[in-house]
């Protein structure tokens, strides 16, 4: 599968507080959060008009997953649209706040741990072919997520037996298993509960937990396009790849995570030993061939070369990759404020640093407040961010939701949808079923249409 069809789901951190100090639980504003979403959909649980799904998660964590996309800036765009989307619900809240006489501000976070050292995930599905034995995913796969920290963490302080140190991951250290259907109890790299929504016997979803939440749009792109094609390289049975199988993929996945200059090596099933950067290294090189002798999507190929370039300034100057690698950026800022105010890594005041790097408000931020003075490496226009924010992608099975969406709430019909399902809520209760998630256009979508627009008008000549 060249074309492929990829999402991002991300779960928000959310707290209220007045000069530091808490003044309400997360579930408590959370509700502030979501009266405005109640009044769109009847439920904290809803499809918008850009294809994309918004909900309240367990633990009170705002939840969104962006449209199906099939390009690379689609999903950029649709990943930022989530935080436009849910800064407005801030805004909102906050003045429901400020009626009701409740001093303070919300503060909405896009990382991945709280100060209680609970994790929430950023999740990315990919549609695959429908294949049954995951021992290529075992062996490529998992040793390519668990090696791609170096340019997709988002960086944490982290205190633990090691003392007080500097990761590149915050999920590297709540993750339990490489495969399994769990997703809470015991997180695994990859999640294999078997939800397709689609065809069932084309395709399958492969759900990736391991992932950090990343403020750089370049990380993202990056993050995606390269497992989008390592996947397309799996696929591929005449693509001859390496066995990486990782004796301990857990451990490596910690290991990694401490080790920023990727120095250690860790060890294979094979017996070899390899750092992360040499894993990345060698699928790097075999993607470039393969995107030689396949037509790879212009925006997958464009992964590749970012790809290459990133392992090269990676071994040569890691610090260079500030503009486009998240736990860089912040190990950078971390790294000036210690010495300027003559710290340990363990202060409050750097821990402080630590979470306001993912604050998304624009003025507060440090990532977006670093942003605007050109410090990072954009991959989309706001012009775009805001366009993504009302608008589906139009090349996958989200403009037909999203349209949908529009219509009905434009003719004021009741209705239904999921990921694979637009239904009307009337006396007939017509439902189109859409399996296909490559698919833009369906001859009983637009009959459905018709027969909303041919009811509006009977209605008003009534």
């Amino acid at each position: 599968m060249l074309r492929r069809i990829f999402g991002v789901e991300t779960e928000y951190g959310i707290t209220f507080s007045l000069r530091g100090q808490r003044r309400l639980s997360p579930d408590e504003v959370s509700r502030f959060l979501f009266r405005k979403v109640v009044a769109w959909g009847r439920s904290s649980n809803v499809f918008l008009e850009n294809g994309s799904r918004l909900y309240l998660d367990v633990g009170s964590h705002p939840e969104y997953a962006t449209a199906e996309c099939d390009s690379l800036s689609d999903l950029i765009a649709q990943d930022k649209a989530g935080e436009t989307i849910l800064r407005e619900l801030v805004d909102y809240a906050q003045e429901q706040l400020v009626e009701e006489g409740i001093r303070g501000d919300i503060f909405l976070f896009k990382n991945n741990t709280d100060s209680s050292g609970n994790s929430y995930g950023c999740h990315e599905n990919y549609c695959i072919d429908r294949i049954e034995d995951l021992t290529r995913l075992e062996q490529v796969f998992i040793p390519f997520l668990i090696s791609r920290q170096i340019f997709s963490g988002a960086g944490k302080v982290v205190t633990n037996a090691r003392g007080t140190t500097y990761s590149m991951s915050q999920r590297a250290e709540h993750i339990w298993e490489s495969i399994s259907s769990a997703t809470t109890r015991s997180r695994p790299i990859i999640n294999t509960r078997d939800e397709p929504h689609a065809d069932p016997e084309k395709y399958r979803r492969l759900h990736v937990i391991v992932g950090d939440s990343n403020m750089n749009e370049f990380a993202t792109f990056l993050k995606v396009g390269t497992a989008s094609v390592v996947l397309a390289m799996i696929e591929d049975r005449t693509t001859v790849l390496r066995d990486f199988n990782i004796a301990s993929p857990i451990n490596a996945l910690r290991d990694i995570s401490y080790d920023l200059w990727s120095k250690e090596p860790i060890k294979l099933v094979s017996g070899r030993d390899m750092t992360a950067l040499e894993i990345q290294e060698d699928l790097c090189e075999r993607a470039e061939l393969f995107a030689q002798r396949r037509s790879l999507p212009p925006d997958q190929v464009e992964a590749v070369r970012m790809w290459r370039e990133v392992i090269e300034q990676y071994r040569s100057d890691p610090m260079g990759l500030a503009d486009r690698v998240d736990w860089i950026a912040k190990l950078q800022i971390i790294e000036r404020e210690r010495e300027r105010l003559g710290v340990e890594l363990s202060d409050a005041r750097i821990a402080l640093i630590d979470l306001l790097y993912h604050d998304t408000n624009l003025s507060r931020g440090l990532y977006y407040r670093r942003q605007a003075r050109g410090h990072f490496r954009r991959m989309v226009t706001d012009e775009q961010v805001a366009e993504a924010a009302v608008t589906a992608p139009t090349t996958t099975r989200a403009h037909l939701r999203g349209s949908f969406i529009r219509a009905a709430k434009e003719w004021r019909r009741d209705y239904t949808v999921d990921w694979v399902h637009l239904k009307l809520n009337d006396e007939m209760q017509r439902t189109v079923l859409l399996k296909d998630p490559f698919k833009n256009h369906d001859e009983r979508f637009q009959r459905l249409l018709d027969s909303l627009e041919r009811r509006d008008r009977h209605e008003r000549r009534d």
